[in-house]
Order: structure tokens, then sequence, then C-alpha cells
């Protein structure tokens, strides 16, 4: 993450771009997250999209290892796989063309490429005190259907007083 944080800041010195909001999907919550714990100045706000600041669990770990041996054997099926788990049942076809679109993207990353972020994700810190100890603002994008993220934990925390997030929850 740290790494993929540094390409987004050698991008936004070339723009010159001094103060920014990162809007981080998945992935890209987590490097945006990387990013403003290094530099917190430059953060006009921040917004997680199906993402979290929370390090993986050891259940999650053990599903990144399995992912990262298995896609040695069957590239296209663990990337198949991977994008259609992303999705809840009745928004697999909901919203099937664009997850075949999806696939096929998904399919031009390199398998070195696919294990050094599963394998970055598997090993990101947690970073929940760098959306608690900020002051610029915070959305936190979350579905109802989401099927790697916890709702219910989510939409419990989004209720505690000292949360200083702006959830939005959705049924998608």
């Amino acid at each position: 993450m740290e790494v993929m944080a540094e390409a987004v800041e050698a991008v936004l010195k070339h723009l010159k771009l001094r103060r920014i909001t990162l809007i981080g999907h998945s992935l890209g919550g987590y490097v945006a997250l990387s990013f403003a714990e290094k530099n917190p100045k430059k953060i006009k706000g921040i917004c997680l999209m199906n993402s979290t600041a929370q390090a993986d669990d050891e259940e999650r770990k053990k599903l990144r290892e399995r992912a990262n041996k298995m896609v040695q054997n069957s590239f296209e099926s663990m990337v198949k796989m991977s994008v259609a788990n992303l999705f809840s049942s009745e928004n697999i076809e909901r919203f099937s063309t664009e997850i075949e679109t999806t696939k096929t993207e998904a399919l031009k990353t390199s398998i070195q490429g696919y294990i050094a972020t599963n394998e970055g994700m598997k090993e990101r810190p947690n970073r929940e005190a760098v959306l608690l100890n900020s002051s610029y603002k915070k959305l936190m994008i979350i579905g109802e259907k989401d099927p790697v993220l916890n709702y219910t934990f989510w939409l419990k925390n989004a209720k505690e007083p000292k949360s200083k997030q702006l959830f939005f929850l959705t049924d998608i």
C-alpha cells in the first residue's frame, strides 16, 4: 500500500496539487489511507467506498494466501472467482455486463501483480487511527449486501457518538 501511495504522491506532485480529497474503492481505500497517514496536511477529505481502515483478520489472511497459491495454477479461474465474490448473488445477475467487463480488465493484470497486491492487502496495518485522529472530512460508503465487509458492524460503528466518520450505507 505504501508503494502505491508513493505513486499517488508522485502523480500529485507532477500535477502540482497540494491539497486533495481522496476517494478509494476497495484496495484504493487502503492506498488512500496509507497516503493520508504519511501526508495528513495534504488531505481535505477522504472517502472509503467498500473499503475499511481495519487490517485483515486471520481468516481473511488465510483466504489471501490460498488465493495466491491457486492463482499460480489457474490465473483466469481465480480472477473470475475473485471478481464474482465481490458481489451478492442478486447483484451478479443485475450487474452481469459490468462484472464481465471487470473480469476482462482484471485478466490484464500479471500473475506477479495479482500476488503482490494480494500480499500487500494481507500485510497492511490497521489504520483506524488515521481516520479517528484526523480533522479532515471523512465519508465511508458501505453496501448492505457487500459480501466482504460486515455491514452490521459498520452500522453499529456509525451510531457511536465517538465516531467522527460520516457513513453512507446502501442496499446495493
